[in-house]
């Protein structure tokens, strides 16, 4: 069967920090597997997520590159409350980047896009 699964590349060993930050952020998100590289220095080698019901591939690159994350690509996520928006625009939000404030901008009750501080983009919609 083929799957399609988010893949999540972090540089500078910051890829358990990020896990730390999506468990917390989303209520009853796991780690489904890890593995750490060979060389514990450079982190996860690949980790699999369920973050609300999606598997998210995470890894620590073993090479510096020339690029990182852009909001040309994100997660977009739908809530159920204002509450739970607000609280997940709160927790990804925090030391990162806001662009989108949290607002009406016609197309669903509430939106808010944010980089998280590790640079990955959250598009967080009440719908």
């Amino acid at each position: 069967m083929t799957r399609i699964r988010p893949f999540l590349m972090f540089q500078g060993g910051t890829a358990a920090a990020a896990i730390e930050m999506y468990l917390a952020a989303f209520p009853g998100a796991s780690v489904v597997s890890s593995t750490p590289h060979p060389d514990p220095a450079t982190g996860i080698m690949l980790a699999e997520l369920d973050l609300a019901g999606l598997r998210v591939l995470v890894s620590d690159s073993a090479v510096k590159h020339g690029f990182d994350f852009t909001p040309s690509s994100s997660l977009f996520v739908d809530v159920a409350d204002r509450a739970e928006l607000e609280r997940l625009v709160a927790a990804l939000g925090e030391g990162g980047a806001t662009l989108m404030p949290l607002g009406d901008y016609g197309f669903s009750t509430a939106f808010a896009w944010v980089n998280d501080r590790f640079g990955v983009s959250w598009q967080l919609n009440l719908p």
